[in-house]
């Protein structure tokens, strides 16, 4: 089959099993240490496959992982990859206080720069929780050195989303930072989430290549796609997990990951978020889009 002639940005947050907002009331934060880590081994099945596809991925690494596994932040850099930022310890923006996020961005991007020895210009809110209540949080992503931000996904979702914002990269407000949101497909006048996570193992894998295509054919533009690397581990612990949409949302599929991913890999294009949104990034001013009228804007 022939690949899509579109390159779309290829991307992963990097964090454990234990450390996802599904499983947030079932291992506390402070049982992190205790939990068998296995993100370093399934980070490193990730790193062969995009070897073996030719691809190149924007990885975005916890600082809490690359303080533990350096190696591993030194690894994917080696691999030809973009290391990129999401936040220390999986913290919600919309739950941190202006002070501590920028103590928060600035600690992992530090972490990640001294280790991987590159600059680090991209950052992915954890679940993507930056949102409209946490306007404030773009200047500061610029302040503290970022070039762009991944964070908004532009639907209605109970635990994240702006529905509102722009569904193409935008500079919000008056600062030097792009906002590159997740990509989403326009249908029966809605925002429809479509390029990965929970969704790529739900549906089933022609589904949600035709949904790609349509919004190549539709849009003419590069879509960003994302999954996890625990996503590809059928074999990590079964928690207790009581609520039954977040057992769901965390365990459904885990074992057609692996290979709907391959497939993926080759009916599609893809480059880092940095190569993909070159020309987006290396652009000059532009007029802004003002945060607090994100909810009528229409997309």
């Amino acid at each position: 089959m022939t690949r899509s002639a579109v390159v779309n940005a290829l991307t992963v947050d990097v964090e454990d099993y234990f450390q996802v907002r599904a499983l947030a009331d079932t291992v506390p934060r402070a049982a992190w240490e205790n939990m068998p880590r296995r993100v370093e081994a399934n980070t490193k099945r990730l790193l062969a496959a995009f070897e073996h596809a030719g691809v190149h991925a924007t990885f975005f690494v916890l600082g809490w992982v690359a303080e533990r596994h350096p190696a591993l932040v030194r690894r994917i850099v080696a691999g030809g990859h973009e290391l990129a930022s999401h936040g220390h310890g999986h913290e919600r923006v919309d739950g941190l206080e202006p002070t501590a996020f920028r103590a928060d961005i600035r600690r992992t991007r530090r972490r990640l720069e001294d280790v991987g020895g590159v600059a680090v210009d991209g950052y992915r809110a954890p679940t993507f929780s930056l949102t409209a209540a946490t306007p404030w949080a773009f200047a500061i992503l610029a302040e503290e050195g970022y070039r762009y931000s991944s964070s908004v996904y532009p639907v209605r979702h109970d635990l994240y989303g702006m529905p509102g914002a722009p569904r193409f990269p935008y500079r919000p407000d008056a600062g030097a930072l792009w906002e590159i949101p997740m990509t989403t497909l326009r249908a029966l006048g809605r925002n429809l989430p479509c390029w990965g996570g929970g969704w790529f193992r739900v549906l089933p894998y022609p589904a949600f290549r035709l949904a790609l295509r349509r919004f190549h054919q539709a849009q003419r533009q590069p879509g960003v796609f994302y999954t996890h690397p625990w996503e590809i581990d059928p074999a990590q612990p079964r928690l207790a997990v009581r609520n039954r949409l977040s057992r769901f949302r965390h365990y459904v599929n885990l074992s057609r990951t692996a290979g709907r991913l391959e497939r993926l890999l080759e009916d599609f294009a893809w480059d880092r978020m940095d190569r993909v949104f070159a020309g987006v990034l290396e652009e000059g001013p532009v007029p802004a889009v003002r945060t607090q009228t994100m909810r009528a804007r229409p997309n």
